[in-house]
């Protein structure tokens, strides 16, 4: 059950590209080579600023870059879709928010990720601790409802293939990556929802990504006002290219792009 709390959303687009970034490394491809800055995309992340608090959802290898370009000296909570390098592998810089809040960051994820994040970042949770670590107080994501400082966080579960992943809503946002499957009862979590942040990864089939179509057939299940698609490949054209293919609702979404909602 959605909370009946009224916040104001702020999100913005930290990155939209894939595990590999674009442009891809040894790439000459045109969308590789494309001087628009909207072609140019980091490792898919979210911030979302609600009630004065930022929250982050996946802490990929460019979280610093994306935290000092957005001038985020702050930060309330990390929430994790699933273990993979491109999403968790920025943990390490949270150090310098242990240092501004002189506390732990608060890291929400299911058991199976915790364990990859135990064994990534062992000397994190390890007895005899080295001086200036990352601190981290993990908490346990499953099928129910977060709230964290009185903002409640839907998990979405979806399927990347055939690991089991994490979306999330909060109000009337919803965000969605690394996924080809959404159960029905995920499905129905995000009917309602005026935004929504998709990944599309290219227009030809994926095995453990929406394409193009695969993610337009669950925006017309989902029915928002506004559709944003994320996690973008190379592969799939430059920024231009591929908004003049959507509907008038759909949107191609670039880094440091800002979404506001009202609820």
């Amino acid at each position: 059950m959605l909370s009946q709390n009224k916040f104001e959303i702020e999100a913005i687009l930290l990155g939209t590209g894939t595990s590999q970034g674009v442009p891809v490394i040894g790439c000459d491809c045109p969308v590789c080579q494309s001087a628009d800055q909207k072609d140019k995309r980091l490792r898919s992340s979210l911030l979302l600023k609600i009630n004065g608090q930022n929250f982050v959802i996946d802490a990929g290898p460019d979280f610093r870059q994306q935290m000092l370009r957005e001038k985020v000296k702050n930060l309330r909570a990390i929430l994790i879709t699933h273990e993979h390098v491109d999403h968790i592998f920025g943990l390490d810089d949270i150090r310098s928010f242990n240092w501004l809040q002189n506390k732990s960051i608060d890291i929400y994820a299911e058991k199976r990720v915790q364990e990859s994040i135990k064994r990534i970042f062992d000397y994190v949770f390890a007895e005899h601790k080295y001086p200036g670590i990352p601190r981290m107080k993990l908490h346990t994501i499953n099928d129910s409802s977060l709230i964290i400082d009185g903002i409640e966080f839907i998990p979405i579960r979806c399927f990347h293939h055939k690991l089991p992943v994490y979306g999330f809503r909060a109000g009337n946002l919803s965000y969605i990556t690394d996924t080809n499957f959404i159960p029905d009862e995920g499905i129905e979590k995000l009917k309602g929802s005026r935004v929504l942040i998709i990944n599309a990864l290219r227009e030809k089939e994926h095995i453990s990504h929406f394409n193009l179509q695969e993610a337009l057939e669950m925006i017309v299940k989902i029915k928002p006002e506004r559709a944003f698609l994320t996690h973008i490949s190379h592969e799939f054209g430059n920024h231009d290219k591929i908004q003049s293919m959507l509907p008038e609702n759909v949107f191609v979404a670039f880094d440091g792009q800002k979404i506001k909602l009202k609820d």
